[in-house]
């Protein structure tokens, strides 16, 4: 899986850029932003709508758009399409809200995966299989070998009657 990151800042007013940033990172996965997206994309609103998330930092005015895909230039596309998507809605609203949104960094190609291939995947989860089925073995109670139930206490002789003990001693 590939994952692809890119940025979008907002400038002038940074006493309530944090505010807007946090709003933009939550509308931006929204169908209004998604919708413009795809076309730039090339994959449907379904498709933006499970593969891109975003996430804003309580630091710093920014908004982060993050694509996952299985190709690395589509996860780099994807997220390049939201955040031109979300800048030029959030521009549209600029004379109301005094705020602009400039895109910050384009995403690049990833050039390597950013999770293990599915056979590395499946032997590990296998391997977990492996060591929990025996760890319940280990754990289980234990049956004696002669067959009897465990639960029943062992039977013990009835103590001898005196009389037929006197006398023989």
């Amino acid at each position: 899986m590939y994952h692809s990151v890119g940025d979008c800042s907002e400038d002038p007013y940074p006493a309530s850029a944090l505010g807007f940033a946090q709003a933009y990172g939550r509308v931006a996965t929204q169908l209004a932003v998604l919708g413009d997206a795809q076309v730039w994309a090339g994959v449907p609103v379904r498709t933006l709508k499970a593969s891109v998330q975003t996430a804003t930092s309580p630091d710093a005015p920014m908004v982060s758009i993050t694509a996952t895909s299985a190709r690395p230039d589509l996860a780099a596309d994807m997220a390049n399409a939201v955040s031109r998507a979300l800048t030029r809605h959030a521009n549209d609203t600029k004379s109301a809200t005094n705020v602009e949104l400039q895109q910050f960094a384009r995403a690049t190609k990833p050039t390597e995966p950013s999770s293990a291939s599915p056979a590395v995947t499946g032997l590990v989860g296998a391997s977990a299989g492996g060591l929990l089925g025996g760890l319940v073995l280990l754990a289980r109670p234990r049956r004696s070998g002669s067959g009897r139930d465990e639960g029943r206490p062992a039977s013990v002789p009835a103590p001898a009657v005196a009389a037929e003990a006197h006398g023989q001693l």
